[in-house]
């Protein structure tokens, strides 16, 4: 529709026709144009019947708010949602009188390399901000994401390994039986799980001698059984609650916080700073493929994607073909 369609004091916007007018207050139409509905909302502000509609200031604040309450933010994890809010917090001071709809991409690149000496706060700004941003377009406030397309700062990452053996044995020999920190040991390499869902699992997961394990990051559900390892862990343990791993009253679940500073005591006091909780799921699926599982048998523990299960065991991969190939190579018998 063109300007001489619309009626006077009307004008379009990027979300919608407003009605505006020198010493009235900007009001939003609420009908679509053309309809009766429409035509009487417009005779209604004309008269003063109909009540203008508030018209959101446009400022990242209002927008981390509206962002809030989206289906887009509702249907994150709760784990993802509490990362999110560092940011969006993070945001909120820093600019949250701002219109996110004067945002330019040079400004984005400011943002991301004011941060430069702190990569990985700098680049998960960056995914937050991009998200944001898309969010500012879907309301009609924008009509490009100002964000999409700024490239993250490369970093030089260490990629993760799993525990040694001889680490893992230290390991238990630092941490006894009946103790939090070797029961969260057991639970992530027998089961081969997430830190946290090991930390959500409960007593009554346990059936048919396996866990019951419903993955809180793919919705899977899975049934594991259960290795003497960690079997010797659950018998040792105390049962304060329903959740296997408790806080050290037993009222609730050990929380991440709590369990990732135990276990870096433990990794400070046997020299295991360069492995970390996450690297155990890693020692399920190589342990896995060691004994000669197939990838589909490797998933069936882990609930890991076929990429992701080649991922996670390449290294091991590899070393079992050379050995294969070296093993090959003594037994040829020359021409």
């Amino acid at each position: 529709m063109t300007k001489r369609e619309l009626p006077k004091h009307v004008y379009k916007q990027r979300n919608g026709l407003y009605f505006q007018r020198r010493g009235w207050r900007s009001t939003k139409f609420q009908n679509e144009f053309g309809t009766p509905e429409f035509w009487q909302e417009y005779a209604g502000i004309l008269n003063g019947e109909v009540k203008p509609a508030r018209v959101i200031a446009r400022t990242f604040d209002a927008l981390i708010n509206s962002y809030h309450k989206s289906p887009r933010y509702r249907g994150l994890k709760p784990r993802t949602a509490l990362d999110y809010d560092k940011y969006l917090n993070f945001f909120r001071e820093r600019m949250g009188d701002a219109n996110p709809t004067a945002m330019k991409r040079k400004d984005v690149i400011r943002l991301r390399d004011a941060n430069a000496e702190k990569p990985y706060f700098a680049n998960y700004s960056l995914r937050v901000l991009r998200i944001l941003m898309e969010h500012c377009v879907d309301l009609g406030w924008r009509d490009d994401n100002p964000a999409k397309g700024v490239s993250e700062i490369k970093t030089s990452k260490k990629e993760r390994e799993p525990w040694p053996q001889a680490l893992l044995d230290t390991y238990r020999a630092s941490c006894p039986l009946g103790s939090r920190e070797r029961l969260l040991m057991e639970l992530c390499v027998g089961t081969g799980q997430r830190i946290g869902d090991v930390l959500e699992m409960r007593w009554f997961d346990i059936q048919d001698d396996g866990f019951v394990v419903r993955q809180n990051k793919t919705g899977k559900e899975l049934w594991i059984p259960i290795l003497p390892e960690l079997q010797a862990a659950l018998n040792a343990a105390r049962r304060h609650s329903v959740f296997i791993l408790t806080n050290e009253r037993g009222t609730n679940r050990w929380s991440y916080r709590g369990a990732s500073q135990a276990i870096r005591k433990v990794r400070e006091a046997i020299g295991a700073l360069d492995y970390d909780i996450h690297s155990w799921r890693y020692n399920a699926a190589c342990e896995l493929v060691q004994a000669g599982c197939s990838d589909d048998l490797v998933a069936a523990v882990t609930g890991q994607s076929p990429a992701m299960v080649l991922h996670y065991t390449k290294k091991v991969r590899q070393k079992i073909r050379a050995i294969e190939a070296q093993r090959r190579r003594t037994r040829r018998t020359p021409n």
